[in-house]
């Protein structure tokens, strides 16, 4: 005779309280490298209904230059002087075969510093400058208006 010990009925209730706190974890992490993650320096940029798609702007090793609406001028996320530009510029585009520099700005920002940035782009030998906007988004045009059916 073989002894069989006699089981009582079993609960299947899963523990989700290390589930949790991973995900609370995960949460953290993310929050705090996501700021991180931005390679330039935000502004809000103009808005245009001709805007063409410049894909090379996005890649990791693109120029950007952003000047922001009280007149600040980033490489990238470090701050420079309209001075610096030049210099800056001409280092970054020496051993490169794209030399196109783009240049994103404020939508509030002067236009005068704009231009002077864009000067300050010219004279370190770059042709190809690019502008960076935001394109509106498509919204249905207006409906006809109505004719009145009273003659008013």
């Amino acid at each position: 005779m073989s002894y069989k010990p006699s089981v009582g009925p079993q609960m299947a209730a899963p523990n989700v309280i290390p589930m949790a706190d991973i995900m609370l974890v995960l949460l953290i992490i993310f929050m705090v490298v996501t700021p991180m993650l931005q390679k330039d320096h935000p502004v809000d940029m103009a808005r245009t209904n001709t805007a063409r798609d410049m894909q090379d702007a996005d890649k990791e090793d693109a120029i950007v230059v952003a000047v922001t609406r009280d007149g600040n001028i980033f490489m990238r996320t470090t701050q420079i002087r309209k001075e610096e530009i030049t210099d800056q510029v001409k280092d970054r585009i020496a051993s490169r075969l794209d030399k196109t520099v783009y240049v994103k700005s404020d939508a509030r920002a002067k236009y005068g510093d704009v231009v002077a940035v864009v000067d300050e782009i010219r004279a370190a030998g770059v042709d190809q400058v690019g502008l960076l906007t935001e394109r509106n988004e498509r919204s249905a045009p207006p409906p006809p208006p109505q004719a009145n059916p009273q003659g008013d």
